[in-house]
């Protein structure tokens, strides 16, 4: 086994153990119909946040296995129905994300950040739904991986929220919440996708074909 394979591995298990534990997370405010969250915010309704964070929380705990090539192979039915469920996960989750963004507490710069997460999360599944029902299965695996950069934001933005409070605690930035969580709102995405892009270049990129060494002349 190669190093770049054991490297790309261990990415994927850190990758999908995060995943899980979010998604877990939220399935179990969800599942208990968010009585440990003690939240007051006026958009906390059944066809908001909480249809946001239940669709989401499925989406984050199937995403990760979608890349599994042994899944692919010995699994197929199973690969294909877990797609289904993960598409419609992130359609609901998105749709409900994008009916709340505007309205968020954190003000217009965090609202829109999540506006803008949800506008590209829907689509971007519904092409990966759409490239694999027409067996293009390149364009399926870079619209998977697209959809995923920005299914993993609501890791990314749990790990960035202590970051920035002991950043705040050290005196580096406002100690204000308002005022981190405003910009965490795209820090939380747009890293995703901008690192989801340089991967699909590298997959896209051409291998050089193997040349036959030229026989040694007698």
């Amino acid at each position: 086994m190669s190093v770049a394979s054991i490297a790309s591995g261990v990415t994927w298990g850190v990758i999908a153990l995060l995943s899980v534990g979010v998604g877990g997370y939220a399935l179990f405010h969800a599942g208990t119909g968010f009585v440990h969250l003690p939240i007051t915010n006026p958009m906390f309704d059944p066809w908001g946040l909480q249809t946001h964070v239940a669709a989401s929380g499925v989406a984050m705990l199937l995403g990760a296995f979608q890349f599994l090539k042994p899944l692919r192979r010995k699994a197929p039915t199973l690969h294909r129905w877990m797609g289904r469920v993960y598409v419609l996960a992130c359609v609901v989750g998105g749709l409900a994300g994008v009916s709340i963004a505007l309205s968020s507490t954190a003000g217009p710069i965090a609202g829109w950040g999540f506006f803008m997460l949800g506008l590209l999360w829907v689509p971007f599944t519904l092409m990966a739904l759409v490239s694999a029902m027409r067996r293009d299965f390149t364009s399926h695996e870079i619209w998977m991986i697209r959809s995923f950069a920005l299914t993993f934001g609501a890791v990314t933005l749990r790990l960035q929220l202590p970051i920035a409070g002991a950043l705040g605690e050290a005196g580096l930035i406002p100690s204000d919440f308002v005022w981190s969580y405003q910009y965490i709102a795209w820090l939380a995405w747009v890293p995703n996708l901008i690192v989801a892009e340089l991967f699909i270049a590298t997959i896209r990129k051409p291998r050089r074909p193997k040349v036959a060494p030229s026989p040694t002349p007698a």
